[in-house]
Formats: structure tokens, C-alpha cells, sequence
């Protein structure tokens, strides 16, 4: 079989020959059909870096079929449509045995509704829904969401089926500002053509936003994250889901007097109950994927893949890779 490899070097992806693995006896094997490029962390993470990086940790969300099960496992079988937290590979095994409602489960059944190429946003639609769940925001509350990359576009649409009446999308990319608008933001601020500091306090007379989503990261979340620390209003929480900037983030003590800060990847229980409203936020369509979804490559493509997400950004969101097609 093949997986994606990064071996020492910026830029650095190769695909390379391992054999297929065998489950363990709470284990299944999947047999992969789509996977989805994370551009935060498998761009910022991964690809940039100058040194070798673990294989598993290329990728995280992907669709496939079972193909082989352990002796252990009783509900989920050979055939079935699932969800899997893991690498970009042909084939790959995880753990499908819950000890307890507070983990996450790796390996999740496909809702019928769902296809393939929808799936793989399954692990960071879960995750959005915990994370909007820990920000106990109220309807009447002004989110305003800085990045509107895949979690912050995710965000926005879980935000919005929360029924939070005023979601407000910032970014610097024209692409991702007309799609926030289709995605169902409330308010679209376009940082590259307006201070987006001004333009939250002019749309909340001055007070500032209740909640304020720190989803940027990479080189322009310095700039990024103090700007939401001023576009928070006083009592106000400030979400960091954003990483892998390089640098300091600018936490002026003045700034964030009388208001509240957590970081995006905090433990929480229910994890089962939130896996669950991620699939069924995707069966119902309250995600869309289709919008979301830009590009789409054969797996023996994907070094070209991760080189146009990390060179075009302006121009890419969501990008899978097909392993049921091959360029080679």
C-alpha cells in the first residue's frame, strides 16, 4: 500500500511503499476512499517544517470501508461506510473500542445521506460542535469568527444552527468573504478593504462582540489576535482556535482587562453526543460541503495538492485527496 510520507526538508511529500497493516483485536481495518488536507495544522505543521514528521500524524479525517475487523469488535463490520481519524494512506487501522463517553471515537459510521467526499469534514465538524458548545453562547449574542478558513467556515455554519442570530465572518481573502456570505454569515467584513476592529464596534454601537473566534493562525495571526483582543467587548470571551504562527501573540494586559480567554483544544465529556450532531449537521446539509470543497486530487497527486493550498490560498478551501484513482 501507499501513504503520505514527509521526510526531512520543507516542501518535502513523498508517497511511499509499507505494507498493509492488520487489525488488532479491537481494531478495524479501512480501506480508504477520500481524505481531506487540513490546511492549518498539515500546512503550518507539516508541510513548512525542515524536519522529518511522523506519518501518522498526515492527516486526520478520512472516509473509506471497512475491510477487515478484530476479534473484539462487534459493531462495526466488513462493508460498512466509515468515518476515521487518520493519515492520508490506502489502507489504515485504529482503535474502534469506546472505553468511556469523554473520548472521542476514531472510527465513526456514515450517516446514509452522507457521501464520501462530505465525510471527511465529519472530525473537524465534531470538533466545532464541541468547541461552539463551550463557549455557552446565548441567540442574542454577536460571534464574530477571524479567519474563515475550514474551522472558521465550520464554525460559522455550526454557530448558525445553533440559532445564533448574529454570526460575523472576517478575513483578508476575497474567495473566503463570498463564501462566508453563501455559508450563512450575518455580517462579512473583508479586513483587506476595512479595519475590521471599526467595523465590529460601528455594528455593535460601540460595546463590542459578546464572543470573539480566533481562527486565523500562521504568519498574519499576531496581527489577527490583537486585533480580536479589540473587537471583544468587556466580560467578553476570546476563543484561540488559531496555531502555528512562529511568534508571540501580542497580549497587551490592557487590552484584555475585564475579559475572558480559552484555548480552542480543551478536554470535554459527551464526545459521543457531539460526534453524533457533527454526522447528523452533515446528513441534514446544514454543512455544505459542496461550497466548501474546492479542489480534488488523486492521491498519487498529492505533493501538487498541498504545494496549491500552501502557494494559493486565495484560491482554496477544501481539498481531497481520492484514493480510488491514480495519476501514476
Amino acid at each position: 500500500m501507499r501513504r503520505l510520507a514527509k521526510p526531512a526538508g520543507r516542501y518535502n511529500l513523498v508517497l511511499e511503499e509499507v505494507p498493509i497493516p492488520e487489525p488488532g483485536p479491537t481494531e478495524v481495518r479501512v480501506k480508504a476512499v477520500r481524505s481531506l488536507i487540513s490546511r492549518g495544522s498539515e500546512i503550518g505543521r507539516r508541510y513548512t517544517r525542515d524536519e522529518a514528521i511522523d506519518p501518522q500524524m498526515m492527516g486526520y479525517s478520512m472516509s473509506g470501508i471497512v475491510d477487515a475487523v478484530g476479534e473484539s469488535v462487534t459493531h462495526i463490520g466488513v462493508g460498512d461506510r466509515v468515518v476515521i481519524s487518520a493519515p492520508h494512506a490506502d489502507y489504515v487501522v485504529r482503535d474502534a473500542i469506546m472505553r468511556s463517553d469523554d473520548d472521542r471515537p476514531l472510527v465513526y459510521p456514515i450517516d446514509p445521506a452522507v457521501d464520501f467526499d462530505a465525510a471527511p469534514y465529519w472530525s473537524l465538524v465534531s470538533g466545532c460542535v464541541t468547541w461552539a458548545a463551550g463557549e455557552e453562547a446565548a441567540p442574542t449574542d454577536t460571534i464574530v469568527i477571524v479567519g474563515q478558513g475550514l474551522v472558521g467556515s465550520l464554525l460559522l455554519q455550526v454557530h448558525k444552527a445553533n440559532g445564533i442570530r448574529r454570526v460575523v465572518a472576517i478575513d483578508a481573502l476575497d474567495m473566503r468573504c463570498e463564501l462566508a456570505g453563501k455559508l450563512g454569515a450575518d455580517v462579512v467584513i473583508n479586513a483587506a478593504h476595512e479595519d475590521p476592529v471599526q467595523a465590529v464596534h460601528k455594528l455593535t454601537s460601540g460595546a463590542g462582540a459578546e464572543i470573539v473566534v480566533y481562527a486565523v493562525g500562521g504568519p498574519a495571526g499576531p496581527k489577527a489576535f490583537d486585533q480580536s483582543l479589540e473587537m471583544l467587548a468587556r466580560g467578553g470571551l476570546l476563543h484561540l482556535v488559531g496555531r502555528y504562527e512562529d511568534a508571540p501573540l501580542p497580549f497587551w494586559s490592557h487590552k484584555f482587562a475585564g475579559k475572558r480567554m480559552f484555548e480552542g483544544y480543551y478536554p470535554r465529556t459527551k464526545r459521543m453526543a457531539e460526534a453524533k450532531r457533527g454526522m447528523d449537521l452533515l446528513a441534514s446539509g446544514t454543512i455544505n460541503t459542496d461550497l466548501m470543497t474546492t479542489h480534488r486530487f488523486a492521491f498519487s497527486d498529492a505533493p501538487a495538492a498541498f504545494d496549491l493550498l500552501y502557494r494559493r490560498s486565495g484560491e482554496t478551501l477544501g481539498v481531497l485527496l481520492d484514493w480510488t484513482h491514480d495519476e501514476t
